[in-house]
């Protein structure tokens, strides 16, 4: 069973992937708009992840016998300057996820609640690569720069991005 401070702060972190899901779908859109339809992709792909992210969190609620309890969703940026500007911002909002997984941790520690503790640590490994695919990301566009033959190559690499489900989903299904 989870504590009530533990299931509280689940169900904020439910909410928290859920508009991480809305900012990277407004990505997708945005890009897909301005005809980056590589870069839309890879946005669209990660608006699937973070959506998965949240259902990892409400089954593993149910799991402990706890109640996920949904809230509504902030508004969310609905426009970008540049790719680069948007994986800026990218990396800023997962660097914002990986400080609440981290102390979801902490507070799963306090709490002496191991079994968050190891579900947890599925997300913090999921962090360190998300943080570092957006930073190599980051590494690309500023390369590229004003290059459109650059920009065109690197919307044609990210266009072949393909979703595939987390495997603590895929262990359900």
């Amino acid at each position: 069973m989870l504590s009530p401070k533990i299931q509280d702060a689940l169900n904020a972190q439910i909410n928290a992937e859920f508009w991480s899901a809305y900012l990277y779908l407004s990505m997708a859109m945005h890009f897909k708009a301005e005809g980056l339809e590589g870069v839309s992709n890879w946005f669209y792909v990660q608006f699937q992840e973070e959506q998965d992210h949240a259902r990892i969190f409400m089954n593993y609620v149910n799991q402990r016998g706890g109640r996920v309890v949904l809230a509504p969703i902030a508004e969310v940026p609905t426009s970008w300057e540049s790719p680069l500007a948007a994986f800026k911002a990218t990396l800023e909002h997962e660097n914002k996820v990986t400080a609440l997984i981290n102390n979801l941790y902490a507070l799963a520690t306090a709490e002496n609640d191991y079994a968050t503790c190891d579900r947890l640590k599925w997300f913090i490994t999921e962090q360190v690569e998300e943080e570092d695919n957006d930073r190599t990301l980051i590494d690309k566009f500023t390369l590229v720069g004003d290059n459109g033959m650059g920009l065109y190559m690197l919307d044609q690499e990210l266009a072949s991005r393909a979703y595939t489900t987390p495997s603590p989903l895929a262990a359900n299904e």
